[in-house]
């Protein structure tokens, strides 16, 4: 930091203890000009902070700092922009491994350029977690986990290499080994300090601790009052390089909650019921900060939960004040007592401080909700947002049966499943009547039972969202005690696992001698990482899959996760529903989604009675009971003692290459991109978009895992068939996710989502558009052959374009396939700046305006002009003419939204645009 101005006269100091730190005082500020800002959001002290740190009447001004003091009147809506420095930058594999390749890139492009490489380093703290490549092939027996894990080494061997060379060769850059846990609750439970600390000009300054990260879920450590979110790898590559984020000072909704849980119910049901709430309210691009007197009956890592799942309800941050509970947890998590004594102190003496008695500080608006109204819930089939309690869940389902059908009809089961659901021994094929079907469902090869739309095939806990909980992993290892205790098992056509977010759960679940039930349960250790979740479930049973596809079968999974787009789980399995902990268990028994699991029975006991939910659904008491006993300090110290070691396996990988990587021509997983491609110092003049075709048209929703999928792909599709050309066995094709370092994969898993609908093509489900000459082919097939033609390429769209994970390859993808604009009714955050980000314009149709009512349906050429001398927000005209000839010009918003962004897409992408800056520095 180079301070060249203190206009408010904020650096001060604080003691605490014996040491003394440099702050930058919010009183001060307040007697100094900024009157009335401690009645900011928590939230926004935090921003506020930031600026006034970094004033150097350059790119944080002493107008930028008195916006933040005018918000107050205007709640936010006016939109000031203003340039933000996170403290570091957080990342996982998927989205890290391509970061690193660019930051790779970026020194060979230096070299290029006739500049250091050396000038490419991070410039904060970086650290990446390996969390998204344990895939879920080995399950419900003791030695899954090594087995997985070894697999996992096998199919990740050069990536790991290639995260081994950027350890050792990039400064200020950390790497968590495989095998160590999720990189949202290795960042709350080990890396996040709350307030952070750094030696600058012989001062110890402390400041909030902030960050921004390369996944969505960044934002659970909300939870521990870290003000953090997700943004694409090219935006955490530019802040990790020493650029500012460039945003709008954001509006700040806050959400209070008052009561208190009521028994039965799990903080998995309260998260679902918070997103169905604010994605109604309508939150995206916004700040939520949560406040009331019933915060202080919510546990921190139950606060975690609900931040974690700011990208489900549109947020972009979902913020918890620092309060007692956070100070409690940074003790029970083993932080260093003078961490945490600043913790508290800094907190106090900034106004950062909760507490029940609080004024409540000015929202933008506010909603709220009584924590006692709260009942046990799912979500799903297909999103995240589509709560529906558990009462209503079996019914629910059937009318979504229909819906993914298109009319096919099952009736709620009235009782159990009883012997007319099993068959004969050695049975096998297909029923021969639609009666025997409807009623008995349909045979599996080698198995003695059947299996029908909505019986449960995978029931996974996993994710971040709920491993960080234990009191809810604890509620699921009770529920299989009681059931072990009964006498039940899963059904066998459900594929159980567990997936824990840290060693730390692994821990208390061995002491507490829960993790025996739940291996009796078949809910052994999988892995550390987020599996299922993102696509990584493992492949099902070969003759369940069989009889899924042979039959269109809906199958259904039920998972502790925070996604459940559809095509994401796993490609057999097209309802998905998010859950609770002690649910996944629960529903493992019954098997199936069309018999109420609250009234009906979960199977038959030992003793030959029914056994019921409520028969083996712990009470708060149990929970606490467990948690009291099983938890202390020392877990957290001993398995974070030394993070960063790994095991043999990550110890003995060689490592070649210096301060260039030695790129390998015949890797299939790391490749040097063609971002840099005859790049000159001097960029090139922007010119309008002139008769480009239409590559794929969409309707709402379009998620990032539909735009650039991370699970699994086949041999006939266009990533399959390169990896097969360069002799990769389709066993061997691993995950999209886990080929992020290789361009050549990536464009052609782009749009290659098997659910996706492009809406050019009637009927036609999956990745696959109009070739120039009109025949039916991939979307990455069709694009190639408009580039060899030099054609320019559009895409149109509906409304909350872009939904979902910070998937950079979504724009990485979307601009090496061609396409020069998204022209959508709107866009969700993350997406529209990298597009912005990867010099893809971002348009938004005026309202009432849409590509249905325009009537386009692809066949039509498309010129946006004005691109010559363009402003941020400015309006654009899209000259459309149709194929009968007909002509006409619609008036569209270009969301290049500040300074900084109309600067990257000058420069061809935020990537150009900092090289040549560090270039010429």
């Amino acid at each position: 930091m180079t301070e060249t101005s203190n206009s408010f006269k904020t650096k001060t100091n604080l003691t605490v203890g014996n040491k003394a730190y440099t702050i930058f005082s919010l009183a001060e500020a307040e007697k100094n000009g900024l009157d009335g800002i401690s009645r900011l959001p928590h939230s926004l002290k935090v921003v506020l902070e930031n600026l006034l740190r970094f004033e150097d009447d350059r790119t944080v001004k002493a107008a930028d700092i008195k916006a933040v003091k005018a918000w107050l009147d205007d709640r936010g809506r006016a939109g000031h922009e203003i340039s933000y420095r996170p403290a570091r930058v957080l990342m996982q594999d998927f989205t890290g491994v391509p970061a690193v390749v660019d930051l790779a890139a970026m020194r060979d492009a230096t070299a290029n350029l006739g500049a250091d490489p050396q000038k490419i380093n991070p410039l904060v703290p970086v650290d990446l977690v390996i969390d998204h490549s344990v895939m879920v092939d080995y399950f419900g027996t003791p030695g899954a986990f090594e087995q997985n894990v070894e697999k996992e080494y096998q199919r990740n061997g050069e990536r790991y290499e290639f995260l081994r060379w950027g350890q050792s060769a990039f400064e200020n850059f950390r790497v968590v080994p495989p095998g160590t846990g999720i990189c949202h609750q290795v960042n709350l439970e080990y890396l996040a300090q709350t307030v952070w600390t750094k030696q600058e000009n012989g001062e110890e300054i402390a400041y909030p601790d902030t960050l921004v990260g390369t996944d969505s879920h960044t934002t659970m450590v909300n939870g521990l009052a870290v003000l953090g979110w997700g943004v694409g790898g090219i935006e955490a590559e530019a802040a990790m390089l020493g650029q500012p984020i460039s945003m709008l000072i954001p509006e700040v909704i806050g959400f209070k909650f008052t009561g208190k849980l009521p028994e039965g119910t799990t903080a998995t049901d309260l998260v679902l019921h918070v997103v169905e709430m604010l994605r109604k309210k309508g939150v995206v691009g916004k700040f939520v900060e949560f406040f009331g007197a019933g915060l202080s009956n919510l546990s921190l890592e139950d606060k975690a939960t609900i931040a974690n799942m700011a990208p489900e309800y549109g947020a972009t941050c979902g913020f918890f004040p620092i309060d007692k509970e956070t100070i409690k947890y940074l003790n029970d998590s083993g932080r260093e007592p003078d961490r945490v004594a600043l913790v508290e102190a800094y907190a106090k003496e900034q106004g950062m401080f909760r507490s029940d008695n609080d004024e409540d500080p000015v929202f933008t608006d506010t909603l709220e909700l009584d924590l006692s109204t709260v009942v046990p819930s799912l979500a799903g089939p297909k999103r995240p947002q589509d709560r529906v309690a558990l009462t209503d869940a079996s019914t629910a389902f059937v009318k979504a049966l229909e819906d993914i059908t298109g009319g096919r009809k099952v009736s709620p089961e009235p009782e159990s499943r009883g012997d007319s659901r099993y068959i004969d021994e050695g049975a096998t094929g297909v029923h021969d009547t639609p009666e025997d079907s409807e009623n008995h469902g349909y045979a599996v090869n080698g198995a003695d039972y059947r299996i029908s739309d909505g019986d449960v095939v995978i029931a996974a806990i996993t994710s971040c969202t709920n491993t960080s909980n234990p009191s809810v992993l604890i509620a699921a290892g009770l529920v299989a005690r009681k059931a072990r205790e009964k006498g039940l098992k899963p059904q066998p056509w459900v594929k159980t696992s567990l997936a824990p977010g840290s060693q730390v759960v692994t821990e208390y679940l061995e002491k507490s001698g829960l993790q025996e039930d739940l291996d009796a349960m078949g809910f052994n250790t999988v892995g550390y990482g987020c599996t299922t979740c993102i696509g990584n479930s493992g492949p099902l049973d070969e003759n369940i899959s069989r009889t899924i596809n042979d039959n269109d079968l809906v199958a259904v999974s039920v998972l502790s996760g925070n996604r459940n787009f559809e095509g994401r789980v796993n490609p057999d399995v097209r309802a998905n529903y998010l859950a609770s902990p002690p649910l996944v268990v629960a529903y493992s028994l019954l098997g199936k989604m069309t018999a109420d699991i609250t009234t009906q029975p979960l199977g038959t006991g030992s003793d030959g009675q029914p056994v019921y939910l409520k028969d083996i659904w712990p009470t708060s008491t149990e929970v606490a009971e467990v948690l009291r006993s099983a938890i202390s300090v020392d877990m957290f110290k001993r398995r974070y003692g030394d993070v960063f070691k790994g095991d043999k396996r990550w110890q003995e990988i060689k490592v070649d290459g210096g301060e260039t990587y030695k790129w390998s021509s015949s890797s299939t997983y790391v490749q040097n991109p063609p971002y840099f491609e005859g790049m000159t110092m001097e960029p090139k003049p922007i010119t309008d978009i002139e008769n480009a075709r239409v590559l794929s048209i969409f309707l709402d929703s379009i998620t990032t895992d539909h735009i650039s999928p991370a699970g699994s792909f086949k041999a006939g599709t266009p990533a399959g068939k390169y990896l097969m050309e360069r002799q990769v066995k389709p066993i061997d094709f691993n995950s999209f996710g886990a080929r992020r370092g290789n361009h050549e994969v990536m464009m052609r898993g782009t749009f290659a989502n098997i659910r996706i609908k492009n809406q050019m093509l009637d009927g036609v489900e999956g990745g696959f558009t109009k070739s120039p000459s009109g025949e039916v082919v991939p979307i990455y097939d069709a694009a190639m052959e408009y580039k060899a033609q030099g054609t320019p390429l559009v895409i149109f769209a509906g409304k909350e374009y872009g939904t979902g994970s910070s998937r950079d390859w979504a724009a990485k993808g979307t601009t090496l396939l061609g396409v020069r604009a998204v022209i959508a009714q709107s866009f969700e955050r993350i997406h529209r700046s990298n597009l912005v980000g990867m010099g893809v314009l971002p348009l938004v149709f005026e309202d009432g305006t849409s590509w249905q009512s325009l009537g386009i349906t692809g066949d039509e050429t498309v010129s946006i002009r004005g691109l010559t001398e363009i402003e941020p927000r400015q309006t654009l005209e899209l000259d459309i003419t149709f194929a009968d000839g007909r002509k006409e010009i619609v008036p569209v918003l270009l969301r290049i939204d500040t300074l900084d962004e109309l600067e990257y897409y000058r420069h061809g992408g935020i990537l150009q645009y900092v090289l040549r800056n560090l270039v010429a520095a």
